[in-house]
């Protein structure tokens, strides 16, 4: 599982937007630290940015009337399996929330659903360039 680039939230389909929350529930509770290939560079920040990213998901949910569990809302919440957080910094929202989201990482992110058969074309606000998701090349 991969954290979507967070410019694609919005146009997930169901699966992936709910397969999103349901992998940053699992990272926040106990596959915090756990070795993972695809999204091992979120353990290099603080576990609040995970937080302020899960945040953007369960609005998205909500948007489309999906009722996630409110005890998300808590950034020191890790779940049922895991002890809540004692305190968590918060940290100053960025844009985008992980450095590494970059176009590069989008273009991974579109190539990925068009291998699953979903295709979409998002324009970046900083490039203002389409990305088409065929091959990730600005068109």
């Amino acid at each position: 599982m991969r954290l979507w680039h967070e410019t694609l939230i919005s146009d997930l389909p169901r699966q992936q937007l709910l397969g999103q929350h349901r992998e940053c529930c699992a990272l926040r509770g106990k596959g915090w630290n756990r070795p993972h290939a695809t999204v091992q560079y979120v353990f290099d920040y603080s576990p609040y940015k995970l937080y302020q990213y899960h945040q953007l998901i369960m609005e998205e949910m909500k948007s489309r009337t999906y009722q996630p569990d409110e005890r998300w809302e808590d950034p020191l919440y890790r779940g049922k399996a895991c002890a809540p957080y004692r305190e968590l910094e918060p940290v100053t929202p960025t844009k985008p929330i992980y450095p590494e989201h970059n176009a590069t990482y989008l273009a991974e992110c579109l190539e990925n659903l068009a291998d699953k058969g979903i295709k979409l074309s998002v324009r970046m606000k900083q490039s203002e360039k389409i990305v088409d998701n065929k091959r990730g090349y600005p068109i």
